[in-house]
């Protein structure tokens, strides 16, 4: 028999093993203890009717006319007798028997007292001088029918009472287990990046150490992250004036030379520092999007960020290429509009990065809060599209770009308790790539404004 996974079920067969192994054992002792009580109160029995019979059959035997004669007495009506006598006289002559005594079972006589054989227990007496003598017999089986019945007495309550006992052990355990199932569910509604501590006053005392343990756990792991978001965030905060300053003195150095050489390698070291700012500022971003509070206390309208968004991106590329949809509603929103400003910065400049040339990114801000960035180009298999929201991933290893564009995407949504939905080709098309998130939302107080 395989030992249950459980918890639960461990404790409730163990328990109700161990309950049924004490029951039939209390029994057997019981039963052993009943039988020598019975067996006690039946040679009781058994002698004291051996002295009661003796002096009626003596007065019977001695006021006879005729000596010497067997007398068997007829029962009143049917019934069934456990107890058999003989009377016998000195030369073994039955002078008196109850009507189902069988003169074949009962031993030659062999003085006063208790005798036993393999079917019957046997008491004699004597009387007159040893003249007149009775042998009372009782079938062993009579005890051992008593003891069965005694026995099953005791054990058929097992077949009601275990399982009344298995129920409530079972009923018992699980009570007692809904602290731990409480943890395990406050546990799993923890998201990837919450490593915040997990409550567990209401836990058992054998079980605390463990939660402690893995509160601790949870905060060393926090501590870890915490360090390396710190450090990332810093790291790329310290390396933007330097950088700044090499791009000054490359742009100084192509605008000082005349050989066309030393300026097409100063070209190619400005090209290279902003690509290496863009990384650093991909990287705050990213230590921004992962340990920030992406929350506020309050709303705001979502349509003014995504219009300031989009202006600036249309104002730093040659070509107006973004298409803007947004609802004649405001769509009211908690999420930090820097956050919301870095989510919708990076799909729209992934889009343009990596989208085919000359076509339109179409940027869509529903009523109900989504978001969606679209783009024409060929389409991506499903394999690509699962690795894309992955550090330093690219569709195109050939493209120009960090490759943390969507993981910073998909890190704002989790942290906000959504998720970065793309799609290849884009809905209602042969081609093309989408990219959308649903942003957390709530209906404008317009009672509120009219109010006011």
């Amino acid at each position: 028999m395989r030992w249950p996974a459980s918890l639960q079920g461990r404790l409730g067969l163990s328990l109700g093993l161990a309950l049924t192994v004490l029951w039939l054992l209390a029994a057997t002792v019981t039963a052993v203890i009943v039988r020598g009580e019975l067996d006690e109160v039946f040679d009781s029995a058994l002698r004291e009717t051996a002295e009661r019979i003796l002096p009626l059959a003596v007065t019977d035997i001695v006021g006879r006319e005729d000596q010497g004669v067997t007398q068997r007495l007829a029962p009143i009506r049917e019934h069934d007798e456990f107890f058999t006598y003989l009377v016998r006289d000195a030369e073994g002559r039955i002078l008196l028997q109850s009507h189902a005594a069988d003169a074949a079972v009962f031993p030659p006589w062999n003085g006063p007292g208790f005798r036993q054989t393999a079917t019957h227990r046997f008491y004699s007496d004597a009387a007159l001088q040893d003249t007149i003598r009775i042998i009372v017999a009782e079938p062993l089986a009579h005890r051992a029918s008593v003891a069965r019945e005694i026995q099953m007495g005791l054990g058929l309550p097992l077949l009601i009472v275990l399982p009344i006992a298995l129920a409530a052990i079972i009923l018992a355990v699980r009570f007692s287990l809904d602290p731990l199932r409480r943890f395990r569910a406050r546990l799993e509604a923890r998201g990837a990046r919450d490593l915040s501590e997990v409550p567990a006053n209401d836990l058992p005392t054998e079980i605390g150490p463990l939660a402690n343990t893995l509160n601790g756990l949870l905060a060393r792991l926090r501590e870890a992250f915490e360090a390396e978001r710190s450090f990332a965030a810093n790291a790329a905060h310290e390396l933007r004036t330097p950088l700044a300053g090499a791009i000054a003195q490359a742009q100084r150095l192509r605008a000082e030379t005349q050989e066309p050489a030393t300026e097409a390698r100063a070209a190619e070291i400005e090209a290279t520092l902003k690509r290496l700012t863009r990384l650093s500022e991909r990287l705050m971003q990213l230590a921004r999007a992962e340990g920030g509070r992406l929350r506020m206390d309050r709303s705001g309208d979502l349509r003014a960020v995504a219009r300031v968004m989009v202006d600036d991106l249309e104002r730093a590329s040659t070509k107006d290429r973004i298409a803007l949809t947004l609802p004649s509603t405001a769509v009211m929103s908690d999420i930090d509009p820097d956050a919301f400003a870095i989510l919708c910065r990076n799909l729209v400049e992934n889009a343009l990065r990596h989208g085919a040339e000359n076509t339109t990114v179409d940027v869509t801000l529903t009523a109900d809060g989504l978001l969606s960035v679209a783009n024409d180009g060929p389409v991506l298999p499903r394999d690509t599209l699962d690795r894309l929201t992955a550090r330093f991933e690219r569709a195109n290893a050939n493209a120009d770009g960090s490759g943390l564009g969507l993981a910073i995407v998909a890190a704002i949504a989790g942290r906000i308790g959504s998720s970065l939905v793309l799609e290849s080709p884009r809905p209602g098309a042969s081609s093309g790539f989408q990219a959308s998130i649903r942003l957390p939302t709530e209906v404008p107080d317009t009672t509120a404004r009219r109010d006011a």
